[in-house]
């Protein structure tokens, strides 16, 4: 099901992958370079339903409008207050989410908007090459129980870069910012993407 919402900086759309009993709603937003269709998202939103989590993948106003360029953190962080009405109204415990950008706007907005807990998928830590240019304090100011699941060759932040604080790790081998893994690999791109949603589907659980 899709639904349409109309935040203070454009139009959203929410598609919805409803669980028949569910215990929680997952939310997940997309990178600045991409949409919905990232195969991290589309493993969770086929996988999580069963196992009592609906999931809504949100697609900010910019991505709604065709524009090929994200707008500033601010503009998105804006879009993400906007839809969270249409996502609390449902009485359950919300978990905020993303991928890449997306992380950084669960991030940040989690605690003003009574997030349960924050989902981190390829959260960017710093630029490619750029270590001192850390984003690290977003990440360890969440306020909330949150899982970072990280690709082991991400160029935005290898697993081992990130520092001690109080979140969970899930490193899926050899992946890349999109959980692509090389010919190389010992492990299928289908056995990467089991192991993230694996992950996540017992770290939803654990929330109680």
């Amino acid at each position: 099901m899709i639904e349409i919402v109309e935040t203070d900086t454009g139009t959203a759309r929410i598609t919805w992958h409803r669980a028949t009993d569910p215990r929680a709603v997952l939310a997940l937003s997309h990178g600045a370079g991409g949409g919905i269709e990232a195969r991290d998202l589309q493993a969770l939103a086929g996988a999580l339903p069963a196992r009592g989590v609906t999931v809504a993948l949100v697609e900010q106003p910019w991505r709604v409008a065709g524009k090929k360029v994200a707008p500033a953190p601010k503009t998105l962080d804006a879009g993400w207050r906007g839809i969270w009405p249409s996502l609390s109204g449902m009485e359950l415990p919300v978990i905020s989410g993303g991928r890449s950008a997306g992380a950084r706007v669960a991030c940040r907005t989690a605690t003003e908007l009574g997030a349960r807990a924050v989902l981190a998928l390829s959260f960017p830590l710093h630029p490619p090459g750029k270590p001192e240019k850390s984003r690290a304090d977003e990440l360890l100011g969440t306020g909330r129980p949150t899982l970072v699941v990280q690709g082991g060759g991400d160029p935005f932040g290898r697993p081992a870069e990130f520092p001690k604080g109080d979140f969970r790790m899930v490193e899926v081998p050899y992946g890349d910012h999109g959980f692509a893994v090389p010919k190389r690999a010992d492990i299928t791109q289908e056995r990467a993407l089991e192991i993230l949603t694996e992950g996540v589907a017992e770290w939803t659980a654990s929330l109680g």
